[in-house]
């Protein structure tokens, strides 16, 4: 598709949004009109990469709709000397494949700044490689297989895997063992049936919790698993019926994890399931999960943090379809940290491919206060953010019960 028909004009965006009740500029932001800022430096562009449509678009479509806020708040104020932004998403559709080619578009165009995203970690694993090769900054919001920042032996000895990529969501070295201690130490579980899809997230997911319960003296019963697609799980519970389970933790995404936990319960399993963020989103419910399930989220709950108010008003203010889901927060964050790195690159001397590298300089010393907190990254491009939330089924959507990060045993943070 063509860089006129995919490309959105923020400004044109905030135009029409200012039609809409209540959506004036000041409630996007403030500061001046869009056309009274120098643009005459040119545009530049910000890609998205996330799944737009598909089993997973609840996500893509907030992701989508809060970097669009970002960019259109920051053409509002003149945020980029000389510019104005422009807008290109890219639907990925959750698949590596699809993620690569969308890539390799967005690294084609001269006028790239950076690109959002990816949601998948898998689809960073394929996205990642092709940006850095054209040293374009890449923030994600949703990724959180640690390989992707510190390397194939992550836990043991770290190493930066893509020198421009940054992430703002901690990684399942942490996510895993938060949701086991909770499970075993608080839930009281002791017999866990373990399930995963085979992709990088739940599988990766999954052992580290599966390490973590075992240290916690949980028996892990059974190590099962199912495909991303699957609707039929009649042989999986089968095969974890006889080992008597009292939970099943679950390594994927909530198109499998709801229908998995209504066919659990009608297969006289009535035991919770729990999941980390990939299950965390209301469809879960829709599709069958059941009361007092169980899930990790990435951060604080949006709704607990002042910092996230400007947001959620402006989010409601601009009339968005969709929700801002579960990643919207994140994902407004990591547009802004783009935008915050190119107001200084750009100050003295307009923006060029030639100055991706000052780019990623800048991006490597964000130190913002975002909707989800303080905003910055380590030597491995990780987020300083470790805060973890784990949310229960209370009737229609997740509900927070206890926010905190991952303490390993003997009181040292892992």
């Amino acid at each position: 598709m063509s860089l006129k028909r995919k490309v959105t004009w923020a400004g044109v965006l905030l135009a029409g949004v200012m039609l809409l009740p209540a959506c004036g500029t000041n409630q996007l932001g403030g500061g001046r009109a869009e056309s009274s800022c120098d643009t005459s430096r040119g545009a530049l562009v910000v890609g998205l990469i996330a799944p737009l449509s598909g089993g997973l678009s609840a996500y893509g479509q907030g992701m989508k709709n809060s970097a669009d806020l970002a960019i259109r708040q920051a053409n509002e104020k003149c945020a980029v000397p000389g510019y104005r932004l422009m807008f290109q998403p890219e639907d990925d559709q959750g698949t590596p494949q699809v993620a690569a080619q969308a890539a390799t578009e967005l690294a084609s165009d001269p006028n790239i700044a950076a690109v959002v995203g990816t949601y998948n970690s898998s689809a960073a694993q394929s996205v990642a490689p092709i940006l850095e090769q054209q040293n374009i900054v890449e923030v994600s919001s949703g990724n959180t297989d640690p390989v992707l920042t510190m390397g194939p032996q992550a836990a043991t000895a770290p190493k930066r895997q893509f020198p421009t990529y940054f992430r703002l969501a901690t990684t399942d070295l942490l996510q895993g063992p938060f949701g086991a201690q909770y499970l075993v130490q608080k839930a009281g579980k002791k017999r866990i049936a373990v399930i995963d899809d085979g992709k990088t997230y739940g599988v990766g997911l999954t052992e580290n919790f599966v390490k973590e319960a075992k240290q916690l003296g949980a028996d892990v019963v059974a190590q099962e698993r199912v495909g991303e697609h699957d609707t039929d799980f009649s042989s999986v519970i089968a095969k974890i019926r006889p080992m008597n389970p009292d939970a099943v933790y679950y390594g994927g995404e909530f198109p499998v994890a709801g229908p998995l936990s209504k066919q659990l319960a009608d297969a006289g399993l009535a035991i919770p399931v729990m999941g980390g963020d990939g299950i965390a989103d209301k469809q879960y419910v829709t599709l069958g999960g059941r009361q007092g399930d169980l899930a990790t989220g990435i951060g604080a709950p949006v709704q607990s943090l002042p910092s996230a108010k400007n947001f959620t008003d402006a989010y409601a203010a601009a009339g968005y379809v969709d929700s801002y889901s579960a990643y919207g927060p994140l994902t407004f964050d990591a547009t802004n940290v783009i935008i915050d790195a190119l107001a200084k690159v750009v100050r003295d001397v307009g923006f060029s491919s030639s100055r991706r590298q000052e780019l990623v300089d800048a991006v490597q010393q964000t130190n913002l206060d975002g909707t989800s907190g303080k905003v910055a990254f380590d030597e491995f491009g990780e987020t300083v953010s470790k805060a973890l939330t784990v949310y229960a089924v209370q009737g229609d959507d997740f509900a927070p019960v206890e926010t905190g990060t991952f303490t390993a045993p003997g009181g040292s943070g892992h």
